[in-house]
């Protein structure tokens, strides 16, 4: 290792957040990096332990300890290849990531661990400036096409692998632009779009094609992909919104959280000038403490809202790992996000009991009721209501699953017991040569597994196609994260 003393030496130097005042005046990152010299110092914190159990946390097999040497050496270059060796596209997780190879560090056990997510990004946008990150288009064609449902980190990783190793890979995508939930579910100041936009043109470069706003099962019936697909990956994510069933949902105001951020994002795009579903002037209410609610949270804060309530019906979380969550596992501690931080009540244990209209039916505020949810998530109130002022409810409480429409019922899968499509040890589905990957078949999940999925399903794929064993499958479907 750089410093076999580094652990002990070097505290832990997580990277700034632009301060709140000014961050809030536009839409850039949160984040700023670390100088290269400093992130040397934390990449030197690895201490090189006997079994690296980051490599447990991280579903893609990253060479964690090999990297964080190599940066901690200062041989960025080679450090970018062992980094994109495992991982696509390490920007996106480094931004967006929730980093459960962090928690399995072993430093964690007692004391802060490495700072493996900054070093990931910052080895990337080393790599982007030094112009390393170039088109690796393949030397041969097999002369297969492989169609691929869904442009979001699932499509985009099953598209590059198998655009990699010589078949046509064509990706279709619904939305006017590709990107699936990168490009507008992942508000601005979370992943500034240029980091998807560079990925895009080194994808084309390669050879991948894309067709943004062609809906398979409407605009191109599924005969006629199968009839020009060897194969078909289905990655369209699970889309379908988990509801609100309260009194009054019905009532002008109350959104969808993906509606709202959609919009945001058209913004910055310059589709619109105004989103028709906004925040400014008024007093919202968030319900869902995810990480979706968080994004919206983000985003009415920009928007100028009057007011915001970001409600949780679950409890306030422990400050510190308790027995129920040990190390290695991700824990389910309190932490404040970027967003968070800039302003608005954070209400846990809190139930929504019903949105309260006016007469001419727009929402006007949201009565709740404090209490707690039992073993089988029933909620008890332990109190009185209380009325929350509101013009405008995002409702994030997460997604039940891919969406049911013409696509998954004309090409008759089979569905598994959650509702996602089913699929066998390769990621193939119940239908000969349709596979499925990330969200789609996994459920609602984080973006480090589509991007594992995505590269497994593609293994799956070629294998089918080709009978050749040469992409690597980082996971199998039966895969769970350490909880």
């Amino acid at each position: 290792m750089g410093d076999p003393w580094g652990f002990l030496r070097t505290p832990c130097e997580t990277p700034r957040r632009r301060p709140v005042g000014l961050r809030l005046q536009d839409w850039r990152e949160v984040y700023e990096p670390l100088p290269d010299e400093g992130l040397r110092w934390q990449a030197g914190r690895c201490m090189d332990c006997g079994v690296p159990f980051c490599h447990q946390g991280c579903p893609l097999g990253n060479l964690i300890p090999e990297w964080n040497d190599l940066v901690a050496r200062d041989n960025w270059r080679e450090a970018s290849e062992r980094l994109h060796a495992t991982n696509n596209f390490p920007e996106f997780t480094g931004v967006l990531c929730p980093a459960p190879c962090e928690a399995a560090c072993v430093l964690a056990i007692n004391s802060d661990p490495v700072t493996i997510k900054q070093v990931e990004l910052q080895i990337v946008d080393h790599a982007w400036g030094q112009g390393w990150v170039t088109p690796l288009p393949p030397k041969t064609r097999t002369g297969r096409t492989v169609a691929v449902i869904g442009s979001g980190p699932a499509g985009l990783a099953a598209a590059q692998q198998l655009t990699r190793v010589g078949h046509d890979v064509v990706v279709c995508e619904r939305a006017d632009r590709i990107g699936g939930l990168l490009r507008y579910g992942i508000p601005e100041f979370k992943m500034e779009k240029h980091r998807l936009d560079r990925r895009l043109e080194q994808m084309r470069a390669e050879g991948t094609i894309f067709h943004p706003g062609l809906e398979v099962g409407v605009d191109l019936t599924v005969d006629e992909l199968r009839s020009r697909s060897d194969a078909v990956v289905l990655a369209g994510g699970a889309t379908a919104p988990r509801e609100l069933p309260a009194p009054g949902r019905e009532l002008d105001g109350v959104h969808p959280a993906m509606d709202y951020l959609t919009w945001a994002n058209r913004v910055q795009e310059g589709d619109v000038e105004v989103s028709p579903i906004t925040a400014v002037g008024k007093d919202v209410v968030i319900i869902g403490g995810g990480d979706t609610g968080t994004d919206c949270l983000g985003t009415v804060h920009r928007q100028r809202a009057r007011s915001v309530a970001h409600l949780d019906i679950r409890p306030r979380p422990p400050d510190q790992r308790t027995e129920d969550m040990p190390w290695p596992t991700y824990p389910g501690i309190y932490r404040t996000a970027p967003a968070q931080e800039e302003g608005g009540a954070r209400l846990f244990s809190v139930d929504t009991l019903e949105f309260l209209g006016d007469s001419d039916g727009r929402l006007r505020g949201i009565r709740t009721a404090e209490g707690f949810r039992d073993e089988n998530k029933v909620f008890h109130p332990t109190g009185g209501t209380t009325e929350i002022p509101a013009q405008l409810a995002l409702v994030a409480l997460g997604f039940v699953g891919p969406e049911r429409g013409r696509l998954l019922a004309d090409l008759g899968v089979d569905l598994d017991g959650r509702g996602n499509v089913a699929r066998d040890e390769n990621f193939m589905s119940s239908v000969e040569g349709v596979f499925v990957a990330g969200d789609m078949g996994r459920g609602q999940s984080l973006i480090v597994w589509a991007i594992a999925e995505g590269r497994a399903a593609a293994a799956g794929v070629d294998a089918l196609l080709t009978g050749r064993d040469v992409l690597p499958r980082p996971i199998r479907p039966t895969d769970r994260p350490i909880a």
